[in-house]
């Protein structure tokens, strides 16, 4: 089997269009996870509870970024997954580790955004 020839690196502004291409092509690739897609559902449905209970610019912007954290971790996790399914394809006490400490980081985040949006409800709903 012929092995591909590494691509040149880029630099300069040919760089910048690069990686945002790679960052395309990671979208890409994490929305064929369920569970992105289901994160990404309920953020919506957050943003959208967000606009009926009247919530402040701020919490937006909190809610936003822990979103966009849990997307960073959850592809870095998917990553994991990748690259410990293509080293290791039977199982492995080692594999499994891996892959249940990049669990564990998507389920901290979860954890995270589900106290942020009950505090938000909490403000809003009932002490208001």
């Amino acid at each position: 089997m012929i092995q591909p020839q590494k691509p040149e690196r880029t630099t300069g502004i040919k760089h910048v269009f690069a990686a945002a291409s790679y960052s395309l092509g990671g979208i890409k690739c994490l929305w064929k996870e369920a569970a992105f897609r289901q994160e990404v559902l309920l953020y919506l449905l957050v943003i959208a509870g967000f606009a009926l209970i009247g919530a402040t610019p701020a919490e937006y912007l909190i809610a936003t970024t822990l979103a966009l954290l849990l997307v960073a971790v959850e592809a870095l996790n998917t990553a994991i997954e990748a690259v410990v399914d293509h080293v290791s394809p039977d199982w492995s006490e080692f594999a499994r580790d891996a892959k249940d400490l990049g669990s564990l980081a998507v389920m901290c985040l979860l954890i995270a955004n589900g106290l942020f949006l009950a505090y938000v409800l909490w403000q809003h709903l009932i002490l208001a």
